[in-house]
């Protein structure tokens, strides 16, 4: 394989290692309008990466990293590797593509990880809420026993107080009496 090859695979390898990856076909994407989407990919929060890369060498470098699922697709026509940390975030930025370029962006598949997932898998990703609000629930959830326990023990120590302070006050009225 040529230097020119080895370094592309090497950059592709780079773009699938500990990150999710969308592949997409583009045909019929005007050039302006694919930069567009580079740039709305790598901004707007999603600090991802989208890169026309040929299939072989995409099956090279999945091969290289040991992602024997993805080096086995059969892969064909152009593809752009959508890659970045928010698979959800991905997914939903190419569905508004797709929206805006009707009958010439789609999914292909995803990789997510280390798994492949089929166009319907991949999809219904854009239907589960950004990652943020995901660990918000999951921090919500892991504080609701603890707080019901501080809520719990509160309510002990202050019947306690009442205690406490009715005693004092029927020993103060006895005292005055």
């Amino acid at each position: 394989m040529r230097e020119e090859k080895k370094q592309m695979v090497q950059e592709v390898a780079g773009q699938l290692k500990d990150r999710s990856a969308i592949l997409i076909s583009y045909q019929g994407v005007k050039a302006n309008t694919m930069n567009e989407f580079r740039a709305k990919v790598a901004g707007e929060g999603i600090n991802g990466a989208c890169h026309v890369v040929p299939n072989t060498l995409l099956k090279k470098a999945a091969a290289q990293l040991g992602y024997d699922d993805l080096a086995g697709i059969d892969l064909n026509g152009d593809t752009a590797l959508v890659s970045g940390a928010d698979p959800v975030a991905l997914v939903k930025a190419i569905q508004d593509f797709a929206k805006e370029n009707k009958d010439k962006v789609n999914i292909k598949f995803g990789f997510v990880e280390g798994a492949v997932l089929g166009v319907e898998e991949t999809a219904a990703l854009a239907a589960l809420p950004p990652k943020e609000a995901v660990q918000a629930q999951i921090l919500g959830l892991l504080q609701a026993p603890a707080s019901g326990i501080v809520r719990a023990l509160n309510a002990k120590i202050a019947s306690i107080v009442y205690v406490l302070k009715a005693y004092a006050d029927k020993k103060e009225k006895e005292q005055t009496a």
